[in-house]
């Protein structure tokens, strides 16, 4: 799958806002947003008004960069959620969520969505006893995720794991520090989802 690898805080300046695509960073003033909060580019910092459908492509692109998933899977993603029962836009998000990657990096086990994604390729976690290495694999209401026994040295997980103490954790997951690992309660309702998205302009997008 083809990833977007330049500048991750030209995203967040393309789209005005916040992505959190760099962890900590995004907290401190070398924050990009921060220091020059305009579009990347010659013409930037032009007034541009966009269209009904440049709005819904936006939103749809920003939903993508929040959670790291291509173009390809974020379709699939999409017809998975117009196949279940509930609201689409709705369900979308409840798919997203559950993907092992941001599971970890709601767990406080990644600093971003970016670093868990990589933590998660090279088989630092085992959900359910069992070693996944696969970030976009969906888990399920009950499932644990553990960091693996060989890799509960990682001096990076440790240090996220200390760093983010402070974090708060979605209700939907029990995370206990010393086992270094998270139990899914359930999975994510509407309102566990903090990231400033207006699903309806997607479900809007695709419906054309």
């Amino acid at each position: 799958m083809s990833r977007y690898k330049d500048e991750q805080c030209r995203i967040c300046r393309r789209e005005g806002q916040k992505l959190f695509l760099k962890g900590s960073r995004c907290y401190t003033d070398k924050c990009s947003v921060t220091r020059r909060n305009y579009a990347p580019g010659e013409h930037g910092q032009g007034k541009k008004k966009l269209s009904e459908y440049g709005t819904q492509l936006r939103e749809k692109q920003k939903t993508k960069s929040f959670y790291g998933v291509g173009e390809s899977q974020f379709r699939k993603y999409f017809e998975m959620a117009e196949n279940k029962k509930g609201i689409t836009g709705e369900n979308l998000l409840q798919i997203l969520e559950s993907r092992l990657d941001n599971v970890v990096y709601r767990a406080g086990f990644g600093s971003s969505r970016a670093q868990a994604r990589q933590l998660v390729n090279h088989g630092h976690f085992d959900v359910n006893g069992k070693k996944v290495d696969i970030p976009s694999y969906l888990i399920k209401a009950g499932d644990v995720i553990s960091v693996r026994e060989i890799k509960q040295d990682s001096k990076i997980i440790k240090e996220n794991i200390e760093a983010n103490k402070a974090r708060p954790l979605p209700e939907w997951l029990e995370k206990d520090n010393e086992k270094m690992q998270v139990k899914v309660i359930r999975l994510a309702a509407r309102e566990d989802v903090d990231i400033p998205v207006e699903e309806h302009l997607i479900v809007e997008l695709y419906s054309k």
